[in-house]
């Protein structure tokens, strides 16, 4: 016999739920007037979602935080001025090829994607740089009417382009990889189907960063799992004597609760 209901539905979580299914992000754990923890809306971070300037707050609560990651929410938002030009003379039976093969800056390709393939992808890899402390550059191009951001970038071309480095002599700053690796994952994230899945390889310089911006911009229960891959069985020594023999795989889905076991 079905046990009856002694409580309404709690709508707020219910509510948050909703929140949480379109922006992972901005929802975290916080404590209750009992102390007893609960799922509660970022709203400084969900205004930084739906803004294109930087807002500020600064109320204590559980998430990854790092400098330069409300910038990032703008670069992921920000529209760009572009679109695709076809390379008939490059390609094979253009006009009836179910293949195609973009080339460009892999930010600028995955906003001109949003249009056309938003909730359509079944699967992505990527395989990003692995910020071993030697120099990886990245190029950001986008329009933004937004001054604090570009003060905030530190280099601005005419055209818009921003060029960042990570040198070894800057400490391999941590931060600059996530604010480069934060609104791919959004756009990423947003062209999967609702059963799509995305694989991401990494080593162990930012294993343990990525792995907790994935569960920030997929929501925890969509990250499937950090999977350990051999590359090299003797191992490459450090000055310690330690041999790094594996790489690794992170594994995360749009939406895990519509997959069936």
């Amino acid at each position: 016999m079905e046990k009856l209901k002694l409580h309404s539905p709690d709508l707020n979580q219910d509510n948050i739920a909703k929140i949480r299914d379109l922006f992972p992000g901005c929802v975290t754990e916080a404590a209750d007037d009992n102390g007893k923890l609960r799922f509660a809306v970022d709203f400084d971070q969900l205004r930084q979602e739906l803004s294109d300037h930087i807002v500020e707050g600064g109320q204590e609560r559980y998430r990854l935080d790092w400098p330069g990651k409300r910038e990032a929410l703008i670069v992921a938002n920000a529209p760009i001025a572009k679109s695709f030009r076809p390379a008939r003379k490059e390609s094979v039976d253009f006009d009836v090829t179910r293949n195609i093969f973009l080339e460009g800056d892999n930010l600028e390709v995955l906003k001109l994607l949003q249009e056309t393939y938003l909730g359509q992808v079944k699967m992505i890899y990527i395989d990003p740089p692995y910020n071993k402390g030697k120099d990886f550059v990245y190029r950001d191009i986008f329009e933004v009417g937004s001054d604090e951001y570009l003060k905030a970038s530190n280099q601005a071309g005419t055209s818009g382009d921003r060029m960042v480095a990570n040198p070894e002599s800057e400490g391999r700053f941590h931060s600059k990889w996530l604010s480069m690796m934060l609104p791919r994952l959004k756009l990423a994230r947003s062209l999967l189907a609702q059963d799509g899945i995305m694989f991401i390889s990494i080593d162990e310089s930012e294993v343990d960063n990525l792995e907790k911006l994935c569960k920030e911009v997929f929501g925890s229960d969509n990250v499937l799992g950090n999977f350990p891959v051999v590359m090299n069985l003797k191992g490459n020594q450090d000055a310690f004597g330690f041999a790094e023999t594996h790489e690794y795989f992170i594994a995360c889905m749009r939406s895990k609760s519509l997959i069936r076991n």
